[in-house]
């Protein structure tokens, strides 16, 4: 999330939802080289199986330390941050806008993470191999971050709330998806749906934080977000093992619908309230 804000900062305000999306695609290559990594390295300390998994997850962002290094944020001189001393989080918060950002990033992120941490135990539950699960989760993941490719092109012609409703309407989908059914295209189908959901949704509301703030309120605006988006994500993630055990994965599926049906009504009325661009010549 950091990285993401970071290249919204840096970039032109017509970029931003570009810039964001192009710094998810980096989530295509975890993806891939994040499960590998894992077995190549879970005996890499001898009598202990994962550790080596663990410490080579721990010197990853090392890799990524050079690069940072040459980043460049505009900052503010002292003149403009007297000047603009900004909103308080209360203000912030009391912004329909904002707040509409914040829980369709909420909404978004836990709807995903719910019913992404309750499937690979489902599968195997109802007969699938572990090896199905887990192809079904790199499947989900490929799903997450694939579109980012051109998510960002979406947001700038049809604008950020749009693609973040369409997402939320994936998401619904997912759900849809897997109560049709128990088998392996079912759970496949549905996890492929979540992750593409995910991506328009949560994207989508990344960018519309950044579309409330001023230089001087970055940090709460965006601190303020990342508080309750991964505050709700670990909240759900517990409940997700919790109400597969003592009601079954048919429940975590329809559990998501409330959710998103509360989201996705503001965000038609906030769209509809916004032209499209004209389509390019």
């Amino acid at each position: 999330m950091g990285y993401c804000f970071a290249a919204a900062v840096t970039a032109e305000d017509a970029l931003k939802a570009k810039a964001i999306s192009w710094v998810m695609v980096g989530g295509l290559a975890g993806a891939i080289i994040g499960p590998q990594l894992v077995i190549f390295t879970r005996d890499a300390v001898a009598g202990t199986p994962y550790v080596g998994s663990f410490l080579s997850q721990a010197l990853l962002p090392l890799i990524a330390l050079p690069i940072l290094l040459m980043l460049r944020t505009p900052s503010q001189t002292q003149a403009e941050a007297v000047a603009d001393s900004g909103r308080t989080v209360l203000q912030l918060l009391a912004m329909p806008r904002y707040l509409l950002a914040v829980a369709a990033g909420v909404v978004s992120y836990g709807v995903m993470a719910f019913v992404m941490t309750a499937a690979p135990v489902a599968m195997v539950n109802h007969g699938h191999s572990v090896d199905n699960a887990a192809l079904g989760i790199q499947w989900h993941l490929l799903a997450m971050f694939g579109p980012s490719f051109f998510t960002g092109r979406l947001m700038v012609r049809y604008g950020k709330e749009r693609v973040t409703a369409v997402g939320m309407v994936l998401l619904a989908a997912s759900g849809v998806v897997a109560l049709g059914g128990l088998g392996l295209s079912h759970f496949w189908g549905s996890l492929a749906l979540l992750g593409i959901g995910w991506n328009f949704s949560f994207i989508g509301a990344t960018a519309m934080v950044t579309d409330c703030h001023t230089p001087a309120e970055r940090s709460k605006a965006q601190g303020m977000n990342d508080f309750f988006v991964f505050a709700a994500t670990a909240a759900v993630s517990f409940l997700a093992g919790s109400i597969l055990h003592s009601s079954g994965w048919q429940a975590v599926n329809w559990m998501i619908f409330p959710a998103l049906a509360l989201i996705l009504v503001p965000l038609l009325w906030q769209a509809a309230r916004k032209p499209a661009l004209p389509a390019p010549v």
